[in-house]
């Protein structure tokens, strides 16, 4: 990689999950029932497919300081069955408003630790799921799980249910790493996991790492790949740690100083790549590589591959159910989220309301914009009309200008088609289409570096 282009390009960006992303929702204008309208007609046009349902179980037993995501740190287990009851509650309002068992193309579970449930109230959780709605050969059950406390009865339980996948957060197995970042997992505690979960018929294991960690090394980094190499997990997400301490204190809890340098970082990403593509993995859109013969390598061959809240996906319907704290819905033409304190949430699921409490009503030109950039996302070029228009063209070529002359990408009239050379920087391309990023706040204090 062009070190001095990856420093050049090295700025804050959204990761587009989706767009607008959220600090740019025009929340003010954001109706609710116009959101479920919006939702249960996105089903209707998806129904073949299924819609796709995240349920975000936020409780972890310590804190891991570089965590960014929406967590409630606790011992205590007795949270478990009055929280699960309250997801169960809040989908039958969703099927109510469906008004039939709506077909599940894919479901996540996601925190927080979903694996700081026992595995019997996940799987009465999943009982309740299943029984309100209707799946298929198709449908892919996924959960993300902490090494250190993931049991071989969690994986058959689960297993029973229909998953088939599961992604386990590593992010480093440098021991000085995971005591600063208070995210401790052995190897033999992963191995033990990912050989369990094989042996049971899950045909996907997925490991989380990260690079530009305190205290990371190249030869730390090294030797995680060395171990990740024996293990032959299917798919790897390989992410930049996303410093944002304004959002996350925890990150507050090591020093700065401790962070890779600039240099230091983009050293220890190109490693890691190189590492993962002599081992034979694909990349697969952005910071995720897999196996050649993988179902996610090979939808991205195809062009068929999709991306929403809850990363890449070889399902490509447009209708996400968030359930749970903070979770957030798309219903394509809007998004919506809801409450992201536990209390809240609680309150207004028990009070028998869908607890949605902010989101975004896309316009048509949000539409079009959303669009362009999920196509680029996925496959590294899209159609986009609005070039044939002079002045939007002139617009779009004057923000890609430093992407131009660095021959990272081309542009036509009728979209923009990104090099080989320029898909490291496919978040800072995705910006010049973002009239949220151009014509509201900086991005300076609200996204993580792109790389």
């Amino acid at each position: 990689m062009n070190t001095d282009l990856i420093r050049k390009y090295n700025i804050p960006s959204p990761r587009y999950t989706s767009y607008p992303t959220v600090p740019h929702w025009n929340t003010s204008e954001f109706n609710r029932e116009e959101h479920l309208k919006r939702l249960k007609a996105s089903y209707a046009k998806d129904k073949e497919e299924g819609l796709s349902l995240y349920i975000h179980l936020p409780y972890c037993e310590s804190l891991c300081t570089y965590c960014g995501c929406n967590k409630r740190i606790t011992v205590n287990h007795s949270v478990e069955i009055p929280y699960i009851n309250a997801v169960l509650k809040e989908w039958r309002m969703y099927v109510d408003l469906l008004g039939e068992k709506p077909r599940l193309a894919e479901v996540h579970l996601g925190g927080g630790t979903p694996t700081f449930f026992s595995a019997a109230n996940l799987g009465m959780m999943m009982d309740g799921i299943l029984e309100l709605a209707e799946t298929t050969e198709k449908s892919e059950f996924s959960f993300e799980a902490h090494p250190h406390n993931t049991t071989e009865e969690h994986l058959r339980e689960l297993r029973k249910r229909g998953f088939t996948r599961i992604s386990l957060g590593i992010q480093d197995f440098d021991p000085v790493v995971q005591q600063t970042i208070n995210r401790r997992q052995t190897f033999a505690q992963v191995r033990k996991v990912t050989e369990d979960a094989r042996r049971l018929g899950y045909k996907s294991v997925n490991y989380d790492l990260i690079y530009g960690l305190p205290k990371q090394t190249l030869h730390g980094l090294t030797d995680t790949f060395e171990k990740v190499s024996v293990l032959q997990p299917d798919r790897i997400a390989f992410y930049s740690y996303a410093h944002v301490p304004w959002k996350s204190p925890s990150q507050r809890g090591y020093d700065e100083n401790d962070l890779p340098k600039e240099l230091e970082k983009i050293a220890l990403y190109d490693a890691g790549r190189e590492k993962l593509l002599a081992s034979g993995y694909v990349e697969v859109g952005m910071d995720h590589f897999a196996k050649p013969d993988d179902g996610l390598a090979i939808a991205s061959q195809k062009g068929t591959i999709h991306r929403n809240f809850m990363g890449y996906t070889t399902n490509h319907n447009n209708t996400l159910i968030g359930l749970g704290v903070s979770s957030i819905g798309d219903a394509w033409s809007s998004l919506a989220q809801n409450p992201i304190a536990v209390e809240a949430y609680l309150e207004r699921v028990e009070a028998g309301e869908i607890p949605l409490v902010k989101g975004h009503l896309h316009t048509e030109r949000d539409l079009v914009i959303r669009r362009a950039i999920l196509d680029l996302m996925c496959g590294f070029h899209c159609e986009l009309d609005m070039l044939k228009d002079r002045k939007e063209r002139e617009t779009v070529i004057a923000r890609l200008s430093e992407h131009l002359a660095d021959d990272l990408l081309t542009v036509t009239e009728d979209g923009i088609e990104v090099k080989p050379q320029g898909r490291a920087f496919i978040r800072t391309i995705a910006m010049a289409l973002d009239d949220f990023v151009w014509n509201g706040t900086s991005a300076e204090q609200m996204f993580s570096r792109s790389v």
